[in-house]
């Protein structure tokens, strides 16, 4: 007998939102227009820091893209062939996204390396670095407030709101090689800082990676412990004991646990159903629930135990 207790608001979370989508959608497609004329001002004034900034703003509006497609791809309900739903999707985009902004800021690292060995710095231009990172900080700083005013519970909008701190911070780093540029000549410190804002962008990528790998290979979530909370199941009144305990990440909204339950009395068992639902929920945020109950007297031992 298997009883499951799934929180469907979890496919439409987009419903608890107070930031409009149609709002997203118009930061998202303003960051790319912006990061077209970082691009073309980066190459304009041969700055790597410039290119390195527009990278790693292409990679937030990339993030709040791949957030609303995968909002709008979970208005499907779960299918007979699709029982989970669609929640992964945006785990992969996630992935992939992270992936090539790794790689990209791989590429801008060797060019700065190169441009050392080649002696070839002389042309950059520091005034249209100076103006454009000025634009981007005050943008960040835009779209750092409104996504904070979202309530979108999406590792993609996480991930975005610390790919913006760090955009800003990239931002502000640009402006100080435009800055020393245009008033000294110094343009050695534009590779030298282009290194630092890719590496700040590769920081960011491998969190996210990491993020995104523990939900598709299906691992325990970080905050969560199989051992403390099969504890507080062996613990509740009525239970004897539990094995076979399993707990995974279906979306970056959705936490999963099935578990073997072993009871004295089977009769008792929708109250306990329902209070094991309200304390795992609540104490451990697990939002997926599926617990078989098992009488004491039953032969388990093809199960994995704790």
């Amino acid at each position: 007998m298997y009883k499951t207790c799934q929180n469907k608001s979890n496919y439409y979370f987009h419903n608890n939102t107070t930031t409009p989508y149609w709002t997203l959608i118009l930061v998202t497609f303003f960051i790319i227009g912006f990061s077209i004329i970082e691009v073309v001002s980066g190459y304009t004034a041969h700055s790597l820091t410039l290119l390195g900034e527009a990278s790693h703003t292409i990679f937030d509006a990339v993030s709040l893209g791949i957030t609303i497609l995968a909002s709008w791809i979970n208005l499907r309900p779960p299918s007979p062939r699709h029982s989970y739903g669609f929640g992964r999707l945006e785990v992969i985009a996630a992935w992939i996204s992270s992936l090539l902004m790794f790689i990209i800021s791989l590429i801008i690292i060797v060019q700065a390396i190169k441009r050392f060995h080649y002696h070839s710095l002389s042309s950059v231009q520091g005034f249209p670095v100076m103006v454009i990172s000025t634009v981007s900080i005050l943008l960040n700083l835009l779209i750092f407030q409104i996504l904070l005013s979202s309530n979108i519970k999406s590792l993609n909008i996480r991930a975005t709101l610390l790919h913006v701190i760090s955009d800003l911070s990239g931002a502000v780093i640009t402006f100080i090689s435009g800055i020393t540029i245009f008033f000294t000549h110094w343009t050695p410190i534009d590779p030298l800082l282009s290194i630092c804002v890719s590496t700040l962008i590769m920081i960011s990528s491998i969190r996210l990676l990491q993020k995104s790998m523990t939900i598709l290979m299906e691992s325990v979530p970080c905050h969560l412990s199989v051992y403390k909370v099969s504890q507080t199941i062996s613990r509740f009144k009525g239970v004897s004991s539990v094995h076979d305990i399993h707990i995974w990440t279906l979306s970056s909204v959705t936490t999963a646990l099935s578990a073997h339950i072993n009871i004295k009395n089977l009769t008792a068992w929708d109250d306990l159903l329902i209070g094991l639902k309200a304390i795992l929920q609540k104490k451990y945020r697990i939002n997926h629930i599926t617990l078989q109950p098992e009488i004491d007297t039953e032969d388990c031992n093809s199960c994995y135990k704790l």
